[in-house]
């Protein structure tokens, strides 16, 4: 399956938006992106994730989101990525640098592994996360 086939998401295709909602307990818009595939430190798995991210913050912020939803204009918006496996370093140092760059347009973004046999799934990596 390619990229480009519109049944395929997470984030092998950033064309879909794979989970998009109002989260009523904080007040944020959610979009939320699933990994399943083990990470393998590739450059195109790098690429996908990075062309994801830039999907769903184009989504946000040129005006699509709101048009789509005028009832979530001004809502503050947070990103996960859902992952079956912990991401490898390769994957952590972008997606550092993307938490870095969302933090400046006010988007906050988890990074969450499911774990096996708990209900919530860890959310990873620290470093990611502000004091």
């Amino acid at each position: 399956m390619s990229s480009s086939d519109p049944t395929v998401s997470g984030v092998a295709n950033p064309a879909v938006i794979d989970l998009f909602a109002h989260d009523q307990k904080t007040d944020q818009v959610l979009l939320a992106m699933n990994e399943p595939r083990p990470w393998d430190s590739s450059a195109e798995r790098l690429h996908e994730l990075q062309e994801k991210f830039n999907a769903y913050v184009s989504f946000l912020l040129d005006g699509e989101m709101v048009a789509a939803h005028p009832e979530l204009a001004g809502k503050s918006a947070r990103i996960e990525l859902r992952c079956d496996h912990m991401p490898d370093e390769r994957a952590l140092g972008l997606l550092e640098l993307i938490h870095n760059q969302l933090e400046l347009q006010e988007i906050k973004m988890e990074v969450v592994v499911a774990q096996q046999g708990c209900d919530e799934g860890l959310r990873v990596p620290p470093r990611l996360t502000r004091d």
